[in-house]
């Protein structure tokens, strides 16, 4: 049988081979959140993988961020729940760094039976959006960036997370610690793990920042020419900082804002786009005199066109919406500009080589596939529209209120755009977006439905 992964039965052989070590392997699929669902496995169990893929219930596409079956998604009982067939994705089959006993990892894509992709994977709805983009001899290149926090396991006498005591000495800083290269050496065991576990995947990780709050970190990812796997190496980091954190007795935390009075953590995507000859889409005539490329200018103006509709895809869970707070560094309206962190789609400062839009909107809690789907498919339409950005904010982006754009205020108002966008449906494909909706609908009620300690702390001695 021929994998519709493009997965090879010698890429295993040649793995075991190298491996003698090890004697199982997570296979991961990831669902609509963003979380790895699967199993481990036995070392004598991963040929038959290459050989003829794996089944896995549809309904696991269709889980809440709890893992509970979300029946509006049409992915439970409307099917019978019945088995599809989950593939290897090539490249991914990996050794996990200090496990005992060795294990690997392989990330898997899900199919249906007869080998078509599976439409509320959303893997596929990013390779169908490269696709549309080079049927019209463009092609996306692009990284992520990663911001978290690390945290002690511990909370604060007032219950609330507090950031993690250097596991070099216990050194502990309620400090911002901002840039500040000897605040990093305290967490150096930590990240010399995270680094040697990133070579073992071959995850093109780069440097290492103290970001703007207590606790907080970012790590950057090299530019990939293939997207697609430049969103593998953001959920396989992920992975790979929570691993590693959890052995050193602190928490990677990936909320995007676990702390009330600091700044969230984003996930910032860089994107291009080069043509069929390889070069930079981006630069035209008469850069060098300020006038951006007519590509860039439709490119920005497709995102800025598409932002409301789709912040559910960059703010997906309640806590995204406690990040969008003016001067915290996460943007509140559509605006561009150069060389600005104010804004929702910055241009870098560089050469013009190097052009890129750099997407500001999206928490690190998004799902890096949708996020990317949802971005080139908006870069697509201002494309084929030609649609135009306005004029490009100077100064202090915050001072554009959010009272005047069309960004939803909240995660309901989100949901509610997005249930009821046509562009969102077209981005996604219709059976993502019913999945992707229904889920969040569903996660919605849950927290909506919820008595919180702040209720009673609120009202229950006062009304």
């Amino acid at each position: 049988m021929t994998s519709p992964s493009g997965s090879t039965l010698e890429e295993a052989e040649n793995f075991l081979a190298a491996h003698p070590d090890i004697e199982a392997f997570d296979i991961v699929l990831t669902d609509t959140n963003g979380v790895g669902r699967g199993k481990i496995i036995r070392r004598s169990e991963l040929l038959a993988i290459y050989e003829g893929g794996r089944n896995f219930p549809i309904s696991v596409l269709g889980l809440d961020i709890t893992g509970e079956d979300v029946h509006e998604t049409g992915l439970v009982w409307e099917t019978g729940d019945g088995d599809l067939r989950a593939w290897p994705l090539p490249g991914t089959l990996l050794p996990l760094h200090a496990t005992s006993p060795a294990r690997g990892q392989v990330l898997l894509s899900l199919y249906t039976l007869d080998d078509h992709p599976m439409t509320s994977d959303p893997r596929h709805a990013l390779a169908r959006q490269v696709e549309a983009l080079a049927a019209r001899g463009l092609h996306p290149a692009g990284a992520f960036e990663l911001e978290f926090f690390l945290l002690a396991n511990e909370r604060d006498t007032e219950g609330n997370v507090q950031p993690a005591a250097a596991v070099l000495d216990g050194r502990a800083s309620r400090k911002t610690e901002v840039y500040s290269v000897d605040h990093l050496h305290g967490m150096e065991p930590l990240f010399a793990d995270i680094y040697a576990a990133a070579e073992a995947q071959k995850i093109p990780v780069e440097t290492l920042i103290s970001e703007f709050a207590p606790g907080q970190y970012e790590l950057t990812l090299h530019y990939r020419k293939n997207v697609v796997r430049a969103a593998d190496d953001l959920i396989l980091l992920k992975r790979l900082v929570r691993t590693q954190a959890r052995r050193h007795g602190v928490t990677a935390c990936f909320m995007a804002k676990p702390i009330e009075k600091y700044a969230g953590s984003g996930m910032h995507f860089h994107v291009s786009l080069s043509d069929d000859a390889g070069n930079n889409a981006f630069v035209g005539p008469g850069d060098d005199a300020g006038n951006w490329s007519p590509t860039i200018r439709h490119a920005i103006g497709g995102l800025a066109a598409t932002m409301a509709e789709t912040m559910l895809v960059f703010a997906p869970h309640a806590n995204s919406w406690r990040r969008f707070v003016s001067g915290s560094y996460a943007p509140v309206a559509p605006s561009w500009g150069v060389n600005n962190r104010s804004v929702a789609f910055r241009i870098p400062a560089g050469d013009a080589k190097s052009r890129r839009i750099e997407h500001r909107p999206s928490g690190v809690d998004a799902n890096p596939y949708l996020v990317a789907a949802t971005v080139l498919a908006g870069i697509i339409k201002g494309l084929d529209e030609q649609l135009n950005p306005g004029p490009e904010t100077t100064g202090n982006g915050y001072a554009q209120s959010a009272d005047t754009s069309s960004i939803p205020k909240d995660w309901r108002s989100a949901i509610e755009a997005a249930e009821g966008s046509d562009f969102l449906k077209a981005a996604l494909g219709n059976d993502l977006h019913r999945t992707f909706t229904a889920i969040k609908r569903a996660e919605y009620q849950r927290v909506a439905r919820t008595v919180s300690a702040l209720d009673y702390e609120l009202y229950l001695h006062e009304v």
